[in-house]
């Protein structure tokens, strides 16, 4: 086990990598790189793959007998990872539809998952230069263009007009019959995990995900929402878990205010 006063110097050495992944990202951004599809015609670009590599190689050198799973990379068989205690998630690039769009909506995400639970999160947006990280039973902060960092918190007053984070793409029955249901409200459409970071830092009251997502899209951002004190859920108001046998998670919300019965609105 990591105690606590270790999780927040192994917290500040992983907000440099993700960093540093994130200004190779900036490299590539707008500029010449090449795209292929992967099974699930999902786009990867090289800019992917080099910052997926800088982080693996780093995340190695800093804790070698930590195994990892990043979206860009092999994933190990079930059986072969079941038992692991701890292990770090990455996703080098989240946002990849973005950045190929030149929208600055993408980010680096890092989280390492001990017992099923993300106990450790970075989410770094490179071209705002935007950190945000959390570490259990240490808080989640935020460093804007390389300032000291602050805490940060989600909001804990009830809207009267909520603010809902949604995607720049087109929203599905799901989400239209939430929104509906909600009535009167502000739609924030953002990129990836970007989204979650709004939560965490009291910017916005609810992002409900309908639809598939991975693993290394939301152990960062869970981690980071948890210790702002807000939550990440499934639909029936459970933490997601994490190393399941697909990596697929379901449909969830992030929300912060815990005395609003976001619940209803999924009727």
């Amino acid at each position: 086990m990591i105690d606590n006063q270790q999780l927040k110097g192994l917290n500040e050495q992983v907000n440099q990598i993700a960093r540093q992944a994130g200004s190779i990202l900036v490299k590539y951004f707008g500029t010449g790189y090449d795209i292929s599809m992967k099974d699930d015609q999902s786009p990867v670009t090289t800019a992917d793959l080099a910052a997926n590599e800088y982080i693996e190689q780093h995340l190695h050198e800093l804790t070698p007998d930590i195994p990892r799973i990043s979206e860009e990379s092999t994933s190990c068989h079930y059986q072969a990872r079941k038992h692991w205690r701890q292990f770090w998630l990455i996703d080098p690039l989240d946002g990849t539809r973005e950045f190929i769009k030149k929208r600055p909506d993408f980010t680096v995400n890092i989280a390492l998952v001990e017992n099923n639970r993300p106990i450790l999160g970075v989410i770094y947006l490179p071209v705002a230069d935007h950190l945000y990280f959390a570490s259990k039973n240490n808080g989640a902060c935020r460093c804007i263009k390389g300032s000291q960092a602050t805490t940060i918190n989600v909001t804990s007053k009830k809207s009267r007009t909520p603010r809902i984070c949604g995607s720049h793409a087109y929203h599905g029955r799901s989400m239209r019959r939430f929104l509906n249901n909600v009535g009167a409200h502000q739609l924030i459409a953002r990129g990836s995990s970007i989204k979650s970071c709004l939560i965490a830092d009291g910017s916005a009251d609810i992002y409900p995900r309908f639809g598939p997502t991975w693993e290394w899209d939301t152990a960062a951002a869970q981690c980071i929402i948890e210790q702002a004190g807000g939550c990440l859920t499934n639909l029936e108001l459970r933490a997601l878990d994490y190393n399941k046998e697909s990596l697929l998670n379901p449909s969830f919300l992030a929300f912060g205010n815990k005395n609003v019965d976001w619940k209803r609105y999924l009727v």
